[in-house]
């Protein structure tokens, strides 16, 4: 059977110590046996290590930072889908979906199709209503507390005890070990992310995560759960391992089939020494180590890609459990030219 040809655009190029789901999103793609993919990068740096990876990026445009709102976004899309006629964007960042679901309508009239979480489902698992969220499904979440002020964070010993988890309503997370820490960490965190901060209980455990895709329907088209096995000083897995964790699955495709899920999500988790499970996080998008999955049996991002277009995508019902993960780094060699190319002009 000829593969069908198809050009997909893919954000989160960033494959660096924090790195972005964009480019083991790319190597599933590029692996499909039903898509033969051409690849448009979208970038918001110049650095991005994925723009100079040409064996699995055929072209790549810088777009505009979402804080630029979604005018100028629209303007830049139409310009790259005249060159480019994109069918699919897969947007892998938590920061940049907000812009890509309001204007998804908008996108889909251009031809360039998305499977996006609606607004609600994203409202609702947002970290500052996770509490109010596992009240609402019946599942374990930390005690927390949004705060938008310095002046609030010497009074958070009424509500917890030291430590406490300090993060970001997209991103970062740190462990302050008292009052001092947490005003470094919501000074640090605020600058780049804005308010408000979520301050939570410290679980104790182990971490877990899940990555999965539900079809908007009420189905879980797959999902593989994970266990972190090395964990950077960001606190990101940089080995994980797949596991038949049958009390993970159960939950996710509760979740999936109470909120009708519209997409990617990763569930992050702590399991207790009483084996007990509390969500910390629901991302809702794509996870960086999506690799992991396609590795085990379940290649979500050609299935996501199916499902944006509405072609026929059938449930995958196993995983190769004790499929491995380990990152590791190594140094391109790319000419000055090329940089200076996608920094004058916003493309390469």
């Amino acid at each position: 059977m000829d593969k069908k040809k198809i050009t997909i655009a893919v954000t989160g190029l960033n494959a660096v110590d924090n790195p972005g789901p964009g480019v083991p999103v790319i190597r599933a793609l590029k692996e499909s046996d039903y898509f033969d993919a051409r690849i448009i990068g979208f970038s918001y740096e110049s650095l991005e290590p994925g723009i100079y990876m040409h064996d699995i990026v055929d072209k790549t445009y810088q777009i505009p930072y979402p804080s630029a709102g979604t005018d100028g976004l629209l303007q830049r899309l139409e310009y790259i889908n005249e060159q480019e006629n994109i069918n699919v964007l897969i947007p892998n960042f938590d920061a940049e979906l907000y812009s890509f679901m309001k204007i998804e309508d908008t996108m889909k009239k251009m031809g360039i199709h998305m499977f996006l979480p609606t607004m609600d489902q994203f409202e609702e698992r947002h970290k500052v209503n996770l509490s109010a969220f596992g009240e609402k499904y019946g599942i374990k979440v930390p005690y927390a507390r949004t705060i938008f002020s310095t002046n609030e964070i010497y009074g958070l010993t009424a509500d917890f005890t030291y430590p406490v988890v300090v993060k970001g309503k997209y991103y970062d997370a740190s462990i302050a070990y008292n009052p001092e820490q947490v005003v470094t960490y919501f000074n640090k965190i605020s600058s780049k992310w804005g308010l408000p901060i979520i301050i939570q209980e410290f679980i104790y455990g182990s971490e877990y995560n899940v990555i999965a895709l539900g079809d908007g329907k009420g189905n879980t088209i797959g999902a593989v759960p994970m266990r972190k096995q090395f964990i950077t000083d960001k606190g990101k897995a940089w080995a994980g391992i797949a596991i038949d964790e049958q009390d993970l699955l159960r939950m996710t495709y509760d979740i999936i089939s109470k909120t009708k899920w519209r997409g990617g999500m990763e569930l992050e988790l702590m399991k207790t020494r009483d084996n007990e499970f509390y969500m910390l996080e629901i991302n809702p998008r794509i996870p960086a180590w999506v690799y992991l999955a396609v590795g085990a049996g379940q290649n979500l991002p050609e299935a996501l890609v199916k499902l944006a277009i509405g072609d026929e995508v059938k449930p995958y019902t196993e995983f190769k459990v004790g499929k491995m993960f380990i990152r590791y780094s190594w140094d391109m060699i790319v000419d000055i030219g090329e940089f200076e190319h996608i920094s004058t002009y916003g493309e390469l």
